[in-house]
Formats: structure tokens, sequence, C-alpha cells
């Protein structure tokens, strides 16, 4: 067990919008004195928060453990689109087997009927099919995994027994004397005219938060350097459209005649792909491009990187490890004194930040300042949760059962976790310690504790997950 989050009553909640204009995801901050005045209460008998890979899967779990007559399950998510993957990583290479992804597609009842519909020859060709087709033992563009996950989300947005609420949850509460958790949703600007109400509450007894992570940022030492955000590094045609915008902002590296320096920090799977990207457009862009002129700064722990270990049964760091292309790219250029030999060399120069945090900041302070933009590679954190009122100040993830406990150890009733945010805990046979990252790995998590989820729940609620009837 792990602390992730500390919530204080005081706190604020984190909220994503979509930008109209450009499809940024932004933060939105309401206080507590400023909360969510919700107008309809509706009882349902489990609410999922978020629509990626995790909460997809949490959804369909659900449909497989809970009775009808206990009533519907509440589904919030701003897009319903499939998380990240789909929308903002959709060209980046995977670094699992498409086999993983054709099982997730088939691996509940609820999942298998809505992949049944789609294979109807009228139907033809679909996510689906398109998944199938690819050599199930080889890696994919995630763009095929997204468009499957956004035919889930679809059919699982039909279900009877789904009730899908497009928006942003502000505040849950817990209520004491009936046990439940009390939601706000405050409801897409755009869909608001459907529920003639910008806010909507939904209480249940179980609360499944999905709610995902976004690139993490630390504060660098010096100023100067302007952020190439992670999302955008990641794919090639929004890195070859954003970057040349930004150049045209600042025209002082155009106008000097020098190279157009970008610092990379990191040395994860993202970050090596942000690498190859970089060197790709380098390569591709003719010779009187400004995009030749590239040259890149990596700044970086590790002489010798970290790769996935494939044994006949297992994988050794199989949730850290380089995978698939970018293993690939690493091994071939940047591994050791490849990097010297290979023809990335003359555009990538590493910039060894081993030898601990002062050393690494010392780095820094000498090499960023030549940088014109920087690309942070550093993993991801946790989306800022909701404000929880009534319930407890400090939350405690045990990523063993996905449920949570207090600052005093106690558990919190009716509140679980999965996903990114909330990662299983798994130790390989060599007894190398991870969180377990992955759309497959969800789906085995929440297969093993869903239904003690609902077990448990039903339990504490004298049976069953259905609303109390005031006699």
């Amino acid at each position: 067990m792990h602390p992730l989050l500390v919530i204080g009553r005081q706190g604020c909640s984190g909220l994503r919008r979509i930008s109209p204009r450009t499809g940024t995801h932004l933060l939105q901050r309401k206080s507590h004195t400023h909360g969510y005045a919700p107008r309809h209460h509706d009882d349902v008998a489990a609410i999922v928060v978020g629509g990626g890979p995790a909460g997809i899967a949490a959804v369909g779990n659900l449909l497989t453990s809970i009775k009808p007559d206990e009533g519907k399950i509440a589904w919030v998510d701003r897009d319903f689109d499939g998380g990240r993957i789909n929308t903002k990583y959709r060209e980046v290479p995977s670094n699992t087997k498409a086999e993983l992804f054709s099982q997730f597609a088939v691996a509940l009842k609820p999942f298998r009927e809505i992949c049944d519909a789609a294979l109807k020859p009228e139907r033809k060709p679909n996510a689906l099919t398109e998944l199938r087709q690819l050599p199930q033992d080889k890696t994919c563009s995630l763009h095929y995994a997204g468009n499957m996950l956004k035919l889930l989300t679809d059919g699982l947005a039909m279900h009877d027994q789904i009730s899908a609420h497009p928006g942003g949850v502000g505040t849950m509460t817990w209520d004491k004397s009936t046990s439940r958790w009390s939601l706000a949703i405050k409801v897409d600007e755009l869909k608001a005219k459907a529920y003639e109400t910008d806010f909507i509450t939904r209480s249940a007894p179980l609360v499944v938060l999905c709610t995902g992570a976004s690139p993490r940022f630390m504060r660098l030492p010096v100023d100067g350097p302007r952020n190439l955000y992670l999302d955008i590094a990641l794919s090639p045609t929004a890195l070859a459209r954003e970057l040349p915008r930004e150049l045209e902002k600042d025209e002082g590296p155009l106008k000097e005649g020098r190279p157009i320096t970008v610092g990379v920090i990191g040395a994860s799977h993202s970050a090596i792909l942000v690498l190859k990207n970089l060197w790709d457009l380098y390569s591709n862009s003719k010779l009187d491009s400004p995009l030749k002129n590239i040259r890149v700064k990596w700044f970086t722990r590790y002489t010798n990187l970290k790769y996935a270990i494939y044994e006949k049964d297992y994988i050794i760091y199989d949730n850290t490890g380089l995978k698939g292309t970018s293993a690939k790219f690493a091994r071939r250029h940047l591994e050791g004194d490849m990097i010297n030999t290979s023809g990335v060399g003359k555009m990538i120069k590493r910039v060894d930040c081993s030898g601990g945090e002062e050393a690494e900041k010392q780095q820094f302070e000498k090499e960023l300042p030549g940088c014109d933009f920087v690309v942070q590679a550093i993993g991801y954190e946790p989306v800022p949760l909701p404000l929880i009122k009534n319930g407890p100040e400090m939350l405690k993830f045990d990523d063993t059962t996905g449920g949570f406990r207090d600052g005093h150890g106690k558990e919190v009733r009716g509140l679980f976790g999965a996903g990114i945010a909330f990662p299983e805990r798994v130790t390989d046979p060599e007894g190398n310690v991870e969180s377990a990252v992955g759309m497959w790995k969800f789906m085995k998590f929440l297969k093993r504790v869903v239904p003690a989820w609902v077990e448990k729940t039903r339990k504490d609620q004298g049976g069953s997950l259905a609303a109390k009837t005031e006699i």
C-alpha cells in the first residue's frame, strides 16, 4: 500500500474541461464554498468515474456482477471517447501485442455482445475487424486499440443497465446514515439542454475511480526553454505541425542561423519515442527546411537503458522495460556508445545526469539555457480527484485490493480505484516490484477484484446494492 493522494476538505476539486477551440484538456478549480448545487438526484447501484480503458473495463465487470434489480450503473466522463489512448496517443506505437487488445475486446459477456453485433455482415468493416486483421503477435499503432475502445464505449452507453453522464465530478459526499456516496456532476455544457439542468447528483454505495493520469512536470532550475508538451511530441503529425508554428512565434534560431535545440528529459518508453519522432522529423525534412537544423539534448540518468526481458512464461521488467518500437530504436541508436557511432549522434547529444539530484541539477543549469524547447517525458501523475465532503482527509490506495484507507489505516467504505492512477502492484518471478499499467493488465486486475468489491458492498448494505425505500 502506498499513499497517492492527500485530499483536504478545504482543498480544490480538479475538473477537466475541453476547450471548444483547441480540444485541450484544462483544469478548472471549484472551491468548497463555490461547489456545485445539484438539482437532480438519483440512486444507482454503482458509479464509475472515467471513460478510459480502466473505466470501460470497470463498467463491463460491474455489469457482470450487479443484478439488474439492484439498479443502474452510472458512468461519468467528459468525452466518452476512449480516454487519452484514443484522443491523444493514436499515433503512438504500442508496447504490447495486438493479441492483448483483441482479448480485451471479448474479455466480458457485455463486451462480447457488443462485438457480436459489430461483426454482423452489414457492419463490416469496423474497429474490431481491423484489429483482428493485424498480426496478433506484433505490436501496432494505438489507434487500433483506440477505435476498439470507442466501439465498446458506444455499445456500453446504450446498455439498459448503464446511465452515461457526459461531464465532470465536482464533489463526492459520504452519507454515514445511508453508507452511500453522492457525486455532484457538472453536466457538459453541450449536453446540458438534454438534462434541462447544468448540475445533477447520483448516489451509490459503490464508486470506482478510474480518473486517469496526465504527463508529470517538474520545476526546472532555469527559465528560458519553452515547454513542448509530451502529448504533442508523441504525435509525429502534431510535432511536425506545432514545432514550426512555435518557431514562428520567436524567430530567434531562424534569424540567428543557429540550430533549433530541443531538450528531452527522461529515459522511459515515451522519452525514447519522442527522440525517435524528432529524429524522423529531422531525417524526413527537406534540405532547405528549418527543421533540418534540429538538434537534441537528451537529459538521461542512464547510459545503459532498461529493456523488457522475455522469458518462457513471464516478462522481466514487463512494466518498466523498453519494448517494441522504442526498444528497437534505443538498441540501434542510443544504447551505450551506439549514440556516438549511429547516425543519430549528429543531432542527438546525450547529457549525463547520473550521480543524484545535485548532479542532475548542475547539468540542467549548464545545458538547458542552450535549449529553445524542452520536453519532459518523466512519467505520469494522477489527475486531481474531486473534493471529498464528510469523508477522509487523506486517501491511501491499497494496490493489492483496489480499495482505499484513510490516514489512520481504516478502510474507506464503498470507494475503489483502478487504471493508471490506481494500478495494481505486481512482483515478477525475479522479485522486481512494479505497477501493472496496460489495458489488459487493468482488465485482469478488475476481473479479480470487482466481484469482491460488489459482494463486500452488498454485505455492508444488508444484502443488496439497491437503495433502501423508506416506509
